[in-house]
Formats: C-alpha cells, sequence, structure tokens
C-alpha cells in the first residue's frame, strides 16, 4: 500500500474543483497530513509548457489524437517527477484532473476513441491510478457561465480553448464524466456540484473520509 494517498478532481469547467482542492487541503493538513496540490496538464516545468498549447490558441488547434497525446506527455512528467515521489513520501496528493478528463475530453466527447485512450494509458502509466476521484457533477451551461467569470482576468482569458468549443461539446463532456463515474464506482463518487460552495466541501471531506480513513494520520 502507498504511505500517501493520491486523490483526483475531475469535472467540466466551471465545476469548482480548485476552490475544493484547496478547501480540501486545508482539511487534511488540520488532520496532520502533508499536501502537495497539483493540476494538469501542468504540475512541473515541462508540463507547464504543454499545458499552454493545449490550452491556447483556436479550439481548432488540435485535433482530439493530438490532445490525448500532449496529455499524457504531460501526464507522464507530472507522475514521474512529483505525483510518485511524493506519495512514497508519505504525502497526499490533490490532482486538479487526471487520466479521467482525457477519456472524456478525447475518448467520448472528442472523436479519438475510448480504446484508443485506454491503450494509451496503459502504455504510458500502467496501472498507477488515484486512490479516489471525486466527480463534481455541474450543467454544461452552468459551468461555463462560471468559467467565464473566474478571476484572474488574463491568464482565464488566454486559457479559454476548450471554452471556446461550445455547449453541445461540453454536455458530452458532463455526460462523459457521469458514465466514468457510474463505470467505476469502487474509485469514483460522484458530487453535486451545483450545490453550495460549502455543502459541496462537506460532502468530499465525508467521502474522504469514508473511502480512505485508513490513511488519515
Amino acid at each position: 500500500m502507498r504511505k500517501g494517498a493520491f486523490i483526483s478532481l475531475e469535472g467540466g469547467e466551471g465545476a469548482g474543483k480548485s476552490t475544493q482542492i484547496e478547501r480540501l487541503r486545508r482539511r487534511l493538513e488540520a488532520r496532520g497530513a502533508q499536501v502537495i496540490s497539483t493540476r494538469e496538464p501542468g504540475g512541473t516545468p515541462e508540463a507547464e509548457r504543454i499545458r499552454t498549447l493545449l490550452v491556447t490558441g483556436d479550439a481548432e488547434r488540435w485535433d482530439a489524437l493530438t490532445e490525448a497525446l500532449l496529455n499524457y506527455a504531460a501526464r507522464r512528467n507530472l507522475v514521474e517527477n512529483l505525483i510518485k515521489p511524493s506519495l512514497e513520501s508519505g504525502s497526499w496528493v490533490l490532482c486538479d484532473r487526471f487520466f479521467d478528463s482525457t477519456t472524456a475530453y478525447q475518448g467520448l466527447a472528442g472523436d479519438a476513441g475510448p480504446e484508443n485512450i485506454k491503450a494509451l494509458r496503459q502504455l504510458v502509466l500502467g496501472d498507477f491510478s488515484p486512490d479516489l476521484t471525486l466527480v463534481l457533477d455541474l450543467p454544461a451551461e452552468e459551468g461555463l457561465r462560471r468559467a467565464g467569470g473566474r478571476p484572474n482576468g488574463q491568464e482565464r482569458a488566454s486559457e479559454d480553448r476548450y471554452e471556446k468549443k461550445g455547449l453541445e461539446f461540453h454536455e458530452r463532456i458532463r455526460a462523459a464524466f457521469r458514465e466514468i463515474a457510474e463505470a467505476e464506482p469502487q474509485r469514483c463518487v460522484l458530487i453535486d456540484g451545483a450545490k453550495s460552495i460549502d455543502t459541496v466541501e462537506t460532502e468530499i471531506w465525508a467521502a474522504v473520509q469514508e473511502r480512505l480513513e485508513d490513511r488519515m494520520p
């Protein structure tokens, strides 16, 4: 068994993943855990360079398979250089997106094909997987509205490539994440992201305690 625990948060644009990661980090640290927060694509200097290629520019800049390849290149770097060493040291790792995002965005909502994405995941990661995945579910229209109103104006304005893909695409994203959560209930917990921030935080903490109590400090 790993010394630490690896939790990924998933969901469409504007679902509140970053906010909830910060709140979960505080709760875990209050219990005495060492916590590393990271994001995908990104999390290391090399992966952040790949992130720029993926989240900026025209919506049709890359096709879905190219996006998947870029995501997995960044993911491999993040896993080998940050996530695995942190887990081995006993830290908890909280990641804003992981492989489920590639399955949803490129494999199910895009046209790269879920079997191709599954094969790519096996090639790059083998059996490596989060201990728990929290899927924040939110209507696509509301998520896009929230995403458009985020702070950090200049950065957000430039990192809007996926938001440009339109409501229909993001509705497919939502359906894809719900399908993933239903298919893997032993790993995934579906959280209603339309509830208040405090309620979502409480439900996330309950899920973490229920699933990972044996890992708690």
